[in-house]
């Protein structure tokens, strides 16, 4: 009986050392290891995750989707009160309401996948203990969906741009509107990996997002939103250059309104500060994925 149970046991072994497995899970070698493929293959969880940032952003709200336009809006009133009224800093001779909504368009999109990819281990620690799924696949949703309020708050921007276009203000598109591509993947790769960063950061010490709350909000004054750089001097243009989201907003202005720094050396600069800062965040994600679990 017991020759019997031996060879049993031994039979099932074999049998299961030969079954083909189709998915293999197993700790990634490198920190910087990226398997697209997987993502790829997770496409519809990916999805999923769009919709429901989309339609639980505004859940049980009145206005729902509306908010996308009246937000921008009322704070391109404030802007024109307090800082054009109030302030009287110069908008380089444009419109108040284009110069301020062409920042404020970019920005919201920045600060939006920046808070909200930097909250990425907490918010989401009881789906990453129960299932697993490459865990880029949900900073990366939180990219994608923003990019329906941008294109909303974009539209806003040319319905008023086209206003003041009828009217025959002084408004010059040029040709480097076509690099309006490239602003947005430097803009999503920087909030991607300053988000990641924090985020794997703040699984350990919780008084980070406190902070990086605050450093959030004074970043935004030290990108040219609600004041041109034309208005610095050369030595504090160079300073402000080191910003890179300050390349962003002015090549947009300049290719949108015609007014505005253009330089291709400030644009290589935030490309590649957003290709470093990718790299770092991507590293550290990864090695803080292995065991957040443990201190989440």
């Amino acid at each position: 009986m017991s020759k019997q149970i031996i060879t049993s046991l031994t039979m099932s072994f074999n049998n299961e050392s030969e079954t083909e497995w189709t998915t293999v899970i197993k700790p990634k070698g490198r920190l910087l290891d990226i398997d697209l493929k997987a993502v790829w293959r997770y496409r519809d969880l990916w999805y999923m995750f769009v919709k429901r940032d989309i339609t639980t952003s505004y859940k049980q709200t009145i206005l729902g989707p509306l908010w996308f336009i009246i937000q921008p809006a009322i704070t391109t009133v404030m802007f024109m009160i307090v800082f054009g009224g109030i302030a009287h800093i110069s908008t380089d001779g444009l419109p108040q309401p284009l110069f301020y909504l062409a920042g404020i368009s970019l920005w919201n999109y920045f600060s939006e996948c920046l808070n909200r990819t930097s909250s990425t281990f907490t918010n989401n620690a009881g789906i990453f203990g129960k299932v697993y799924f490459p865990r880029l696949v949900v900073p990366l949703a939180t990219i994608s969906s923003s990019l329906i309020r941008l294109a909303i708050q974009l539209g806003l921007f040319l319905v008023v741009y086209l206003v003041y276009v009828v009217k025959g203000a002084a408004i010059h598109p040029n040709f480097t509107l076509l690099l309006f591509p490239v602003l947005l993947i430097i803009m999503a790769g920087l909030s991607l990996g300053f988000g990641i960063l924090i985020s794997s950061m703040t699984t350990k010490y919780r008084d980070l997002t406190l902070l990086f709350g605050f450093v959030v909000q004074l970043w935004m004054y030290a990108t040219p939103v609600i004041y041109p750089l034309s208005m610095m001097s050369p030595h504090r243009q160079w300073i402000m250059a080191l910003n890179p989201l300050t390349s962003v907003i002015e090549i947009f202005k300049y290719s949108t309104l015609g007014v505005g720094v253009f330089s291709w050396g400030m644009l290589a600069y935030s490309f590649v500060f957003m290709l470093v800062m990718l790299a770092l965040g991507i590293i550290v994600f990864n090695k803080v994925e292995r065991s957040f679990m443990d201190t989440v």
